[in-house]
């Protein structure tokens, strides 16, 4: 194939639209298409409920596109192993939440995977380019938008959605060549993986209930004790709005949630008394909360990661000092200095005065950073 030329990658619109109606029939278009890396989109509504409602599965092999009803993709053991297969390249533009929709829907991790918007930025496309906007540039189609916010559960489909569907993933094959050949060249072909596993797992821990507290970011003002009773919240939060299928401001919102660990209640009454909690919440959750106020209040929360603070104004000035390091290093390699340090990450080393507390001493980011690493060093120690 010409990278060079993308436009010559693309293969035309197909004259009709390919469903898959049986699972069997879905296992064996993916056998027909061993070796090829595998285009993949996902349809869904998430509006009223916790978990995303499946809508349509959009596959791409080599130059064959189908589309398949989630009953169909969720019944296919060719589809839940090809997801799997560490071997076959998962090509995605976007991926977080098409993951997450696996995670919940399908019950598994996927591997392989290949996020098409970092390999983009990694070859200088820039960062968080549009799927529609880089198509475009590159390949000089226009995508019709005008069916993004519809209704992805319903059927019959209309043409219009179907087309729509399809334009997602026929252009994902020829964008990995582009992208694969662009890396190549500057030495970042083994990042592409490298960055979009990375981002899986980071994907994967933001679910972990566990975790999901230190996301509160205006919890940092909280005490060590009310940290570890805000931790118990959101966790026990999370339980309730997957029971209930709601979203988690449905249940009792981030701020609520904030107010209540720093006021530590010690009875219904109390609660009901916090600024902004509605009586439906005292009414309905008023015993479960006092309960586990009390329990994480008294608990042994020492070792409790605490929420990071925002950073102080001497932080904010050795903050531009190392990131101003990092930007010549990635304008050096031509990489958006955004994907090569995260402001969380480049945050994490200023608190920490630890390059390793960024992930910055790990392949492509080690391998970028090895001209300013020396200076970057010298300002953590000084």
């Amino acid at each position: 194939m010409d990278a060079t030329n993308p436009a010559a990658l693309v293969p035309a619109a197909p004259e009709t639209v390919s469903w898959i109606r049986e699972p069997e029939e879905l296992d064996r278009w993916i056998a027909e298409g061993k070796g090829e890396p595998l285009a993949l989109d996902t349809e869904f509504e998430r509006v009223n409920t916790f978990y995303p409602i499946p809508g349509l599965v959009q596959l791409g092999l080599g130059e064959r596109f189908c589309l398949v009803d989630p009953s169909v993709a969720e019944a296919s053991e060719g589809f839940r192993r090809i997801l799997t297969d560490p071997d076959v390249p998962k090509l995605l533009y976007a991926m977080s939440e098409d993951l997450e929709l696996f995670r919940h829907w399908l019950q598994l991790e996927p591997e392989g995977l290949v996020d098409l918007q970092i390999g983009a930025a990694l070859a200088g496309a820039g960062f968080s380019v549009g799927y529609a906007r880089l198509v475009e540039t590159l390949f000089g189609e226009t995508l019709d938008k005008s069916a993004t916010r519809s209704d992805w559960v319903s059927r019959p489909l209309s043409e219009a959605q179907e087309r729509y569907a399809l334009d997602d993933v026929r252009f994902l094959v020829p964008l990995y060549h582009w992208v694969m050949a662009r890396l190549r060249e500057r030495g970042l072909e083994d990042a592409l993986a490298e960055e979009s596993a990375r981002f899986s797992r980071e994907l994967a821990a933001q679910d972990d209930p566990d975790n999901h507290y230190l996301k509160l970011r205006g919890g940092w003002t909280l005490s060590r004790q009310q940290q570890g009773v805000l931790r118990e919240l959101v966790r026990w939060r999370e339980q309730e709005s997957k029971h209930r299928d709601r979203p988690r401001s449905r249940v009792v919102a981030d701020p609520l949630l904030i107010a209540i660990a720093q006021k530590l209640p010690r009875s219904v009454r109390e609660l009901s008394s916090v600024q902004g909690v509605p009586s439906v919440v005292v009414r309905r959750y008023g015993d479960k909360i006092i309960e586990m106020v009390a329990e994480a209040a008294s608990a042994d929360n020492s070792g409790i990661t605490t929420i990071a603070p925002p950073l102080s104004r001497e932080q904010q000035m050795f903050y531009k000092q190392v990131k101003r390091e990092i930007v010549q290093a990635a304008e050096a390699r031509d990489v958006p200095v955004e994907l090569l340090a995260p402001r969380k990450r480049l945050e994490a080393v200023v608190h920490q005065r630890d390059l390793s507390a960024g992930l910055f001493d790990e392949g492509w980011r080690r391998e970028t950073l090895a001209p300013v690493r020396e200076r970057i060093e010298e300002l953590l120690t000084s």
